[in-house]
């Protein structure tokens, strides 16, 4: 069965909510998913029968942790690497400037085909966007990932307990241990 290309990732998403939820009734995090805007020229009920998109979405998440201000983008790929085509322009650049201006921010990517979710530094992202633009290869492949991201797991009662590692990238920053 092929999916569509906006559902490919709908499993994934759904899972990220549920762990925003979670961290939300745990007293934890406010992290919210956000939506595109949508500017709605016929509908009947609560369905959409006819729009168009009015902006460029900047990242599918935001929210408040420990005091600092997260923003993430959640991808899901099949195979065993990114293609940084899978990351818009735009969206990397809402993100650097978020980070900028002091928030967490960082990319989640599920390899659907190992079952494998990565918590995925900024850091990673431009370095490997640098290289393809030198003429490297315009993609990470999941063992980099495996060294150099880090693996998301249930945890402390959330089914993806993401924020766990942005505790260690803080820990990492600071320089606390």
């Amino acid at each position: 069965m092929r999916h569509r290309q906006g559902n490919r990732g709908m499993a994934f998403e759904q899972l990220i909510n549920l762990a925003n939820k979670q961290y939300q009734n745990k007293g934890l995090a406010l992290i919210n998913k956000r939506a595109t805007p949508v500017k709605v020229l016929k509908s009947k009920g609560t369905q959409v029968l006819r729009g168009f998109y009015e902006a460029k979405s900047t990242v599918d998440y935001d929210g408040v942790y420990n005091g600092r201000a997260i923003t993430f983008e959640a991808k899901s790929v099949s195979g065993k690497r990114f293609d940084l085509k899978n990351i818009h322009d735009h969206q990397l650049q809402y993100l650097e400037n978020a980070e900028k201006h002091g928030a967490v921010a960082f990319l989640l990517i599920e390899f659907r085909d190992t079952k494998e979710i990565f918590f995925t530094p900024l850091s990673m992202i431009r370095l490997a966007v640098k290289r393809a633009k030198d003429g490297g290869r315009k993609s990470i492949p999941i063992d980099e990932f495996q060294v150099y991201a880090t693996e998301v797991e249930q945890g402390r009662g959330v089914v993806l307990d993401y924020l766990t590692a942005v505790d260690k990238l803080e820990r990492v920053v600071t320089g606390c241990k």
